[in-house]
Parts: C-alpha cells; sequence; structure tokens
C-alpha cells in the first residue's frame, strides 16, 4: 500500500509553516514540558523536522518565538487605554496556568540575551501600567517593577509544581498572598 505524500508547497507555506509549528509548540510544551521531543512538536504542526529546524535552529528558538506571542498579546492589553495591572498581571496568570513550561525554559536559560530581551519586554510592560496603579493609590508607592517580576516569578515558580487542574486554585490563593503585600 503506497503511502500519501504531501506536496512540498515551497516557500509560499513558510508563514503558515511557522505558524502551525509555533502553536503546537504551545500545546506541546503545555501536555508535556519544555523538553518534549521537538519530533512531536513537527507531527503536531504536520510538519517534518527540516522544517521546523529551518525555522527554529534550537529549543529555545521555538520556545522563545511562543513566549513572544505571549509578550505580544501582553503589549497589545497594556495599550488599551482602559487596561489596569490587574488586567496584565490576569493575562500573565492564565499564560502561566495555561503553561509552564515556559517557566522552566526562562529559569534555565536566564542568561541567554534572547530571554533577557524578552523579559525587559515584559517589565516595560508593566512599569507603564505599575505606574498609573501608583498614581490612583491602587498599589504601594514604593511598589518596583522589579518587585512585579518577582512577584511574578515566584508565583510561577508555585505553579510548575501543581498538576494542571490544581493551577488555576493554586493561582488565586499566590496571588492573594502576593497583593497583600502589593496593595496601598
Amino acid at each position: 500500500m503506497a503511502v500519501a505524500r504531501r506536496t512540498n508547497r515551497g516557500p509560499s507555506a513558510a508563514a503558515g509553516n511557522r505558524a502551525a509549528l509555533i502553536a503546537a509548540a504551545r500545546e506541546v510544551f503545555a501536555a508535556a514540558g519544555y523538553e518534549a521531543p521537538l519530533s512531536a512538536v513537527a507531527r503536531a504542526a504536520g510538519v517534518g523536522q527540516g522544517s521546523l529546524y529551518r525555522h527554529f535552529p534550537d529549543r529555545t528558538s521555538l520556545a522563545l518565538a511562543v513566549f513572544e506571542d505571549g509578550v505580544a498579546e501582553l503589549e497589545a492589553l497594556a495599550a488599551e487605554p482602559r487596561a489596569t495591572l490587574d488586567d496584565l498581571l490576569t493575562l500573565i496568570t492564565e499564560q502561566t496556568i495555561a503553561s509552564t513550561a515556559f517557566i522552566e525554559m526562562v529559569s534555565a536559560y536566564a542568561d541567554d540575551p534572547r530571554i533577557i530581551a524578552v523579559r525587559d519586554r515584559v517589565a516595560k510592560v508593566l512599569d507603564g501600567k505599575l505606574a498609573e496603579a501608583r498614581r490612583a493609590g491602587h498599589v504601594r508607592a514604593d511598589l518596583t517593577t522589579d518587585d512585579l517580576i518577582l512577584a511574578v516569578g515566584m508565583f510561577a515558580a508555585v505553579l510548575t509544581m501543581r498538576p494542571a487542574p490544581a493551577r488555576r486554585v493554586a493561582a488565586a490563593r499566590a496571588w492573594a498572598l502576593l497583593r497583600r503585600g502589593m496593595d496601598a
């Protein structure tokens, strides 16, 4: 029995393949962790491993592409005039609950300049909304962006130790405790 071969669509498929790989990586890493086989990502995306490596030369590059999508969501939310610091923290919470694998990556490669650049983008987004929250008296006047980054890291570390079904409850409890130290 002959196996049907996929038609190679060439360069015109590149953008679609890249998007499929990012979506598949989000799912595979969420289910199996950061060390999941990259072959599983390629399979889930419906592309060959060659296509995966053309777009993403290593695991960190692929994970960063997924992580950057999340940061772009944060940046888009922060650009909305009515968005608040709480809105950003809620989105970060949802992203973290969905996939703790990226916390593993950020922790494992903390000195990678690419990860530092993405972390700086998150800090910039938080910084703008933190300033607004301070002016409105919603948070302590001495709360800094570094404090928020630390709180997000602590929160994320708690979630990485929980099975997926228990993360939402753990997230609510962790933020309730952290908010006590943040509120004005």
